[in-house]
């Protein structure tokens, strides 16, 4: 083959966009072979090679390994290719559910944090909320033990078989406002606050409090929320609702943790 007509690697290199680098490592590999090889050595291309760059260049961007490249390249078929186009799809299709789900868990973090920056600890107050989704664990077993850790290991551990993801904040579900008051620290249940579970709380008007302190540690938060329902005529109803907004995520003295109680309430 004569060089008259063909293309040094810098002009096919200026000609296709793919740097030297990169054609000498395609060479390498055999995956784009220079159509001649001077007597100096020298790499020369035929321009309708730019084809083949062309080829390489758009399954490279739709993600296609190098080596399935190769194979396809001298053996190609357009059910071959629409089989290869499909599989590139599921791959894109779970990494795109991947990045939802990621941006949703920094939403969820960004929104707790924001809150608990502006809320303040010993505030209460009467608010209309609106629905919000959660995924709910299986009822917690405190039968034997006295503080929230071997059933939230248990939440934990069956948390894949229950479709519960926990890189969301966790958070404690209480049956109602006299199982929190008599034993704060043994929630009835653990909840992730994945909003798209299947469990929700209801929009609604509820009593919205806050606490500082570690997981379970409550203080007399218990007495103050009867004495501001008291106060203020109101009647419970329905599940409370733990939620902590600072946690080791955004703080490192445990103390400083901040935890948003809400609960359903009426007027008498």
């Amino acid at each position: 083959m004569e060089v008259s007509g063909m293309l040094p690697i810098k002009e096919f290199s200026e000609f296709t966009g793919l740097n030297e680098s990169t054609l000498r490592y395609y060479d390498k590999i055999g995956l784009l072979v220079p159509a001649l090889r001077g007597e100096n050595r020298y790499r020369y291309y035929s321009p309708l090679q730019a084809i083949t760059v062309n080829f390489i260049k758009v399954l490279t961007k739709l993600g296609v390994p190098l080596s399935t490249i190769k194979d396809m390249s001298n053996d190609r078929t357009p059910r071959g290719v629409l089989t290869l186009l499909a599989q590139q799809e599921n791959k894109l299709n779970r990494r795109l559910v991947d990045l939802q789900t990621t941006y949703s868990i920094i939403h969820t973090f960004r929104n707790n944090i924001e809150a608990g920056i502006f809320a303040h600890e010993r505030d209460m107050s009467v608010q209309e909320l609106d629905e919000e989704h959660l995924t709910l664990g299986p009822a917690t077993d405190f039968s034997d033990v006295a503080t929230f850790y071997k059933p939230f290991m248990e939440f934990c551990n069956t948390a894949h078989e229950n479709n519960i993801n926990l890189y969301y904040p966790i958070g404690g579900y209480y049956e109602n406002v006299d199982i929190f008051v008599n034993a704060p620290s043994q929630p009835t249940r653990f909840f992730s606050q994945d909003p798209s579970g299947n469990n929700k709380r209801r929009a609604g008007q509820y009593l919205v409090a806050y606490n500082r302190g570690y997981y379970g540690e409550f203080g007399d938060f218990p007495q103050r929320l009867l004495s501001y329902a008291r106060t203020n005529n109101l009647i419970f109803s329905g599940p409370l609702f733990v939620s902590y907004l600072l946690d080791e995520l955004s703080t490192v003295e445990y103390t400083q943790y901040l935890s948003q109680v809400v609960v359903g309430v009426s007027k008498k």
